[in-house]
């Protein structure tokens, strides 16, 4: 195949797939042109999860009517203009491509006012090509609708996600960049619902109330370090709140919102012991510091940076984390009361309980050297019915010790009552399952995109014995919970199931309902730490029993350890004794 040059409209849509991904990227390229116009007010609206309408208002500078039709031009931008610019860019944007990446793709209508113009400017450009020019009348400020997103493109389309999914990546930037610009006043709406509102009085924690609610922001800690040239500030929760995934954690560089491997492994070493194995706290920080000490111009979406000195920046997002932890969350101590606790009704201290946990997952076999005699390790169990169990008792008031006709069994008390509990719910599919009222109905505030998908499963939670009702924007109320969960805290409930929701996945009604059931088995489920009479250890082993799949929780983590009589053997060195 001959080379050649690419027609200008195929080069265009090849580099807006750089820039604009899904509709989330849309709006972060407009609302960065907002802040670099210096607005005080950005307002958003979306339709159709941003394929059928992007709209970003704002009161900044505005662009000059004579350049309108420039700043839709592939390379045209007023933030640098020369090559040694790019190593003190002070400003979001600066290559010039994300407007006409944007035009490429959709129809967009462009109008600004300048400060000192009478009259403002309006082009619309509809798949790169220039279909209208007028005068047009509007407060100083611009105004970019981006309609019919991918339109020409009709692949793109196919690889969104769900809309829940697309409306929630909106959702969570735009509160991102709230949380970053507290001083100005952001608004979002989506599909004529408002959904964010931040007021712009400089005051973070303020911001951090309108994304968590007023219970968590009240419980985040303020980060602030200051190291010559760098400084570090922010929010980060407290050891006792935790997510299970990275995606809460945030960093902002000079006002840039950026995704580093190696600002989150600062982060999360800061929190060493602090956290359970596979949790991950919740993070905003911001990092500012000499423009020419960090490169921008690494990735094609501007989402990442490369720092001139690296380690001296992780240095110090890791010691103002740790500054705010001991400051906020002093290391707790273990009296004699801790294991006073475990024979009376208070049960284990929940930070012994942490750490007890985190250690156990932490435990690894070292393998054997070469040459020596391995001894047997257990057996993976196959996923069926357990023989007829003795129970001998408990150890740790965590595990239950039995024995079987082929060796003894270690069984993890909690995990199995989940795998009870998750059989009788799930059985339990089709009839009615009792539930418990609430003496006074309670309300709980939840984050914008945390609301969206309770919304979206309010008939699964309710078909399942709750009773959960939209109040008003992120706000809902709880009347009734599932017989089970009587003696539970209702907010806790249901902030633990919307914690363990995926976005990113688009799964069967059945799987969704038994992901909910889940996770409210592990709320009911008793602990570890709970001492059980021989009565309560042998219901729970009996229960165990009849399960279709005993040796896991619903979870998929092991319910018991085999140790086989043959290993013992080996282990007490009376193999071939006889």
């Amino acid at each position: 195949m001959p080379i050649r040059i690419l027609a200008e409209e195929v080069a265009s849509q090849i580099a807006a797939g750089e820039v604009v991904e899904r509709p989330a990227s849309v709006v972060k390229e407009l609302m960065e042109n907002s802040l670099d116009a210096g607005a005080r007010r950005i307002e958003i609206r979306i339709a159709n999860a941003g394929k059928a309408l992007i709209e970003v208002t704002d009161d900044g500078c505005g662009i000059p009517a004579g350049e309108l039709t420039l700043a839709v031009a592939r390379h045209a931008t007023s933030k640098l203009s020369a090559a040694e610019d790019l190593f003190r860019i002070a400003t979001l944007g600066f290559r010039g491509e994300a407007l006409a990446s944007i035009a490429s793709v959709s129809r967009l209508t462009l109008i600004s006012r300048e400060q000192n113009a009478e009259m403002g400017r309006k082009i619309v450009v509809e798949g790169g090509k220039l279909i209208a020019n007028d005068a047009a009348g509007l407060p100083v400020g611009t105004l970019v609708r981006v309609e019919n997103l991918f339109f020409n493109v009709p692949a793109r389309l196919k690889f969104l996600k769900s809309d829940l999914t697309e409306k929630n990546q909106i959702t969570q930037l735009v509160s991102r960049y709230a949380l970053a610009y507290p001083q100005i006043r952001f608004r979002l709406m989506q599909d004529e619902r408002e959904v964010l509102l931040s007021h712009g009085k400089n005051n973070r924690r303020e911001v951090l109330a309108q994304i968590y609610g007023n219970d968590l922001a009240r419980q985040m800690l303020e980060v602030e370090l200051e190291d010559e040239d760098i400084r570090v500030r922010g929010f980060i929760s407290p050891v006792g709140i935790s997510r299970s995934n990275r995606r809460e954690i945030v960093f902002f560089v000079n006002g840039r919102w950026v995704q580093d491997a190696g600002l989150s492994t600062a982060l999360i070493q800061a929190y060493h012991t602090l956290l359970m194995v596979g949790r991950y706290p919740i993070a905003s920080i911001f990092v500012e510091m000499s423009p020419e000490m960090v490169d921008v111009n690494v990735h094609p979406a501007k989402a990442e940076v490369r720092f001139r000195d690296a380690d001296r920046v992780f240095r110090a997002v890791q010691r103002a984390v740790k500054r705010a932890l001991l400051a906020y969350s002093p290391a707790p101590q273990l009296s004699s009361s801790t294991w006073l606790s475990r024979s009376g009704e208070a049960g284990v201290d929940p930070a012994w309980e942490m750490a007890y946990e985190a250690n156990l997952a932490q435990m690894e076999v070292a393998p054997e050297p070469a040459g020596k005699e391995t001894v047997p390790q257990p057996v993976q169990l196959p996923v069926d019915s357990l023989p007829l169990l003795r129970v001998i008792g408990q150890v740790g008031a965590a595990y239950l010790v039995a024995e079987g006709p082929d060796g003894l069994y270690l069984i993890d008390q909690h995990a199995a009552h989940e795998r009870v509990l998750f059989e009788k719910f799930m059985r339990e599919a089709g009839k009615e399952i009792p539930s418990q009222a609430l003496l006074h109905p309670q309300t709980i505030e939840l984050p914008p995109q945390a609301a969206e998908l309770l919304q979206t499963q309010l008939a699964v939670l309710n078909r399942w014995g709750f009773e959960v009702e939209h109040f008003g924007g992120n706000t809902f109320r709880v009347r009734r919970v599932p017989a089970i969960l009587s003696g539970l805290d209702p907010l806790i409930i249901v902030r633990s199931l919307v914690e363990d929701f995926e976005e990113d996945e688009t799964p069967l009604q059945a799987e969704i309902e038994a992901r909910v059931i889940a996770r409210v088995c592990k709320r009911a489920a008793v602990k570890a730490g709970q001492i059980l009479s021989a009565e309560e250890q042998n219901a729970l082993v009996r229960d165990l029993e009849r399960c279709q799949s005993p040796r896991t929780c619903p979870h998929g983590r092991p319910t018991m350890i085999h140790l086989s009589v043959d290993l013992l053997e080996r282990q007490f060195g009376r193999r071939g004794s006889r």
